[in-house]
């Protein structure tokens, strides 16, 4: 189904997450606007990128959120990461022949696709363009690194936290935050095959940080209550991040 939004919105979510850590000049601007996108709405759960897939166009998260994966021979997926608006989920796929990984809608999510042969070619009329997607790519693996020490290292409560401050973090330089709450579409399940925990531990767990008073998690909403107390507990620092123009938040 083709999404009726607009072109301009998908042209303008990319130029700002850019922007949050390159400067990009107004022709490079220019050039990022020429480009086609092509956007859809994704119902929840369902797949846009399959392992094994070898894509042509690489997609741009323009509403909602969506989520990396790894499905497994038992068909049990690991969650990897979540993708915001703004976010080029599959970059990599510019420089690799074939997807190993998966990419799916985590509540209603509007995707646009761009066609590698477009981003090729802006690439070399602006090198700058380039660096910034590539800079995507190298912020995805400091994700990736922060998220496997978070699973391997940290205790169940302060893995949780962490994940809570992360997304709430990335979500207001997103500009998808009012007041203390934003959006995350996350079922009990999704949450224990992110942090590799049984169904009996996140709820456990949930119910722990509820009860430090730090954060609720409602009706497909997080809510942050305390912020500074729930980036003690989570043991999270946003220097992995890279997010040059964002401030803390004041809770």
């Amino acid at each position: 189904m083709i999404f009726g939004g607009g072109m301009e919105k998908a042209h303008d979510v990319l130029i700002r997450n850019l922007c949050e850590h390159t400067a990009l000049a107004p022709e490079e601007i220019a050039e990022i606007r020429s480009l086609t996108f092509t956007q859809r709405d994704f119902a929840p759960n369902e797949n846009f990128v399959h392992q094994g897939d070898e894509p042509e166009h690489s997609a741009l998260v323009v509403s909602g959120m969506v989520a990396r994966y790894h499905l497994l021979g038992s068909g049990r997926r690991q969650y990897l990461a979540f993708h915001l608006s703004g976010d080029l989920p599959d970059s990599q796929s510019l420089f690799i022949d074939q997807m190993d990984h998966g990419l799916s809608a985590l509540g209603q999510a509007s995707v646009a696709f761009i066609p590698h042969r477009e981003l090729f070619a802006a690439f070399r009329r602006r090198p700058n363009f380039a660096l910034a997607v590539w800079r995507e790519t190298l912020l995805d693996a400091s994700i990736f690194r922060e998220a496997i020490t978070n699973n391997s290292a940290r205790p169940m409560p302060a893995r949780m936290a962490h994940l809570f401050c992360e997304l709430f973090y990335r979500a207001r330089a997103a500009q998808l935050v009012r007041s203390n709450r934003c959006r995350l579409p996350i079922s009990l399940a999704q949450l224990g095959e992110t942090l590799g925990m049984a169904i009996a531990t996140v709820n456990r767990t949930l119910a722990d940080l509820r009860q430090s008073g730090t954060m609720d998690l409602r009706d497909s909403e997080l809510i942050v209550l305390k912020w500074r107390e729930l980036q003690r507990l989570g043991d999270f620092t946003p220097a992995y991040l890279h997010l040059k123009r964002q401030s803390p938040p004041r809770l």
